[in-house]
C-alpha cells in the first residue's frame, strides 16, 4: 500500500500554539519504522497545481495564500500565521490526497495520505487549521482526469466538515457523509448530503451502531466509483477539541467498518488523517498509525502472502 507524506512536517508557529504540529513527523517516523512489516511504501507527492486548486477554490484566495496577503482576520480564521512554508505545505498536503486517490483508482485499491482531511476550507476562505479542501480538490481532479465520475466523502472527524458541505452542495456527483459532535465547531453547520450529529459523550458502542446504520445508506445514495475517508483521531476520549468518548479500540473498529464496507462494494479508497488534538501527542500518533496499519492489511487482503501481522498499536 502506498502512503504519501509531506516532507515539510512542521510550520513556524508562535510558542504555545495549540496545534500539535509534531504529530505529522512522529506519524511518518512510526509508519517508516513499521513500513516493511505492514507492507507500506512511502512516497512524496507533488504539490497541487493551480489548475487543480482552481476547480474548487477562488483564484484570488489561492493568490492571497501564495503571496502572503491574507488579512489578519483570514489568518485568525485559519488558525495559522502566514508563512511561505505554510503556503507550500498546504499545496503539498492537497497533493498527497490527490496522489492517494489516484493510486487507489489506478489499481492499488487503498492508499493513504499521512496528513490531509482539511474539511473546513471553503471556496474563498480557510478555517479551523484548514487552508485548501484536499478531499474536494482530489475528487474534482480525478473527475477531470476521467478516473471517476461519482465520489463519496466519508467524514469521521469529530468536527462537521462545513467547507466540504458548501463545496459539494447541489452536485449529485459528490456526496458528503459526516458523523460529528453536534455541539462542537463550527457554530454554523451547512447541511451535508447525510449528517449524523452526535451528542457529547457518545461512546464506542453507540458510535459504531450509528456508523453501521448510516454508512450503507451513504454508499447506496452516493453510488460512488471511489471513496475518500477522513479518519479523524479527534473523536478520542479526552481530545482537547472533541467531546466524544471513543477509545483507541473503538476507533480501530470504526476504521475496520469503513474498510470492510468499501471492500464489500469493490470501492477504491483513499484515506486522510484529519484532526487529532489529544494532550499526549503519542495518543494521536497511535490512533493514526493504527488507521494506516489497518488500511495496509485491508489493501493486501487479496494478496498472498500478506506481510506478517504485527501487534496492534492501539
Amino acid at each position: 500500500m502506498k502512503a504519501f507524506f509531506c516532507p515539510t512536517f512542521e510550520l513556524p508557529l508562535p510558542e504555545g500554539h495549540a496545534f500539535p504540529m509534531a504529530k505529522y513527523r512522529r506519524l511518518y517516523e512510526r509508519v517508516r519504522e513499521y513500513a516493511e512489516r505492514w507492507g507500506v511504501t512511502l512516497h512524496e507527492p507533488v504539490s497541487a497545481s493551480d489548475e487543480a486548486l482552481r476547480r474548487v477554490h477562488c483564484p484570488d484566495y489561492i493568490e492571497r495564500v501564495r503571496r502572503g496577503t491574507l488579512s489578519p482576520q483570514e489568518q485568525r480564521r485559519i488558525g495559522f500565521p502566514w508563512s511561505e512554508a505554510m503556503a507550500k505545505r498546504a499545496r503539498r498536503t492537497v497533493g498527497g490526497t490527490i496522489a492517494a486517490l489516484e493510486a487507489s483508482l489506478r489499481g492499488d485499491g487503498i492508499a493513504v495520505n499521512l496528513a490531509g482531511g482539511t474539511h473546513h476550507a471553503a471556496f474563498d476562505r480557510g478555517g479551523g487549521y484548514c487552508i485548501f479542501n484536499d478531499a474536494v480538490v482530489a475528487a474534482r481532479h480525478v473527475q477531470a482526469e476521467g478516473l471517476a465520475q461519482r465520489l463519496l466523502i466519508v467524514d469521521l472527524d469529530v468536527h462537521h466538515g462545513n467547507g466540504t458541505a458548501e463545496l459539494v452542495a447541489n452536485d449529485d456527483t459528490l456526496f458528503a457523509f459526516s458523523m460529528h459532535d453536534a455541539k462542537n465547531y463550527p457554530a454554523i453547520k451547512p447541511a451535508s448530503d447525510l449528517d449524523v450529529p452526535l451528542p457529547p459523550g457518545t461512546d464506542d458502542a453507540r458510535y459504531l451502531d450509528l456508523l453501521a446504520a448510516h454508512l450503507p445508506r451513504a454508499i447506496e445514495a452516493a453510488r460512488p466509483d471511489a471513496v475518500l475517508y477522513l479518519a479523524g483521531a479527534d473523536p478520542f476520549v479526552g481530545d482537547r477539541l472533541g467531546q466524544l468518548a471513543l477509545t483507541k479500540a473503538g476507533l480501530a473498529l470504526r476504521d475496520r467498518a469503513v474498510f470492510e464496507a468499501c471492500s464489500r462494494h469493490g470501492l477504491p479508497l483513499s484515506v486522510a488523517m484529519a484532526g487529532g488534538y489529544a494532550p499526549d501527542v503519542d495518543d494521536i500518533v497511535d490512533i493514526h498509525a493504527e488507521t494506516v496499519r489497518l488500511a495496509a492489511r485491508a489493501a493486501c487482503a487479496a494478496i498472498t502472502p500478506c506481510p506478517a501481522p504485527s501487534p496492534s498499536l492501539a
